[in-house]
């Protein structure tokens, strides 16, 4: 139920979600080398993995984990950006926060790697 009067619905909202993400992602291209770094590296991942996969499971196993990489790195770098507006004093709490965004990415890559090492390997 819509109990603000100023919120949107329907196709209007879908709008402005759109722009919404479109900026966030323009704003991510912009302000993050590693996010352009890993866009560049799913330029390679996903039409190999597609390609390299024979079925549809394991093409899905080969690209998307890049897909979750990218997911991750977005997130970590909305926490970096929102501790860096806090403040740039050092706090151990924001060095605790940056530190596991920063470890969730590796996380992310290690999903990549080990999908791509379990499906590649199987064949062997």
């Amino acid at each position: 139920m819509n109990t603000r009067p100023d919120k949107m619905t329907g196709p209007a909202r879908l709008v402005r979600a759109f722009g919404s993400t479109w900026r966030g992602l323009a704003a991510a291209w912009r302000e993050e080398e590693a996010f352009r770094q890993e866009c560049m590296l799913a330029l390679v991942v996903v039409p190999l993995g597609c390609w390299l996969g024979k079925n549809g499971v394991e093409r899905m196993l080969l690209a998307g984990p890049m897909f979750i990489v990218l997911t991750v790195e977005l997130l970590n770098s909305a926490i970096e950006a929102t501790v860096d507006r806090i403040g740039h004093e050092r706090h151990p709490l924001s060095g605790i926060a940056k530190e596991l965004g920063s470890a969730a990415v590796f996380m992310a890559f290690a999903l990549l790697v080990l999908a791509w090492a379990l499906v590649l390997l199987d064949r062997a």
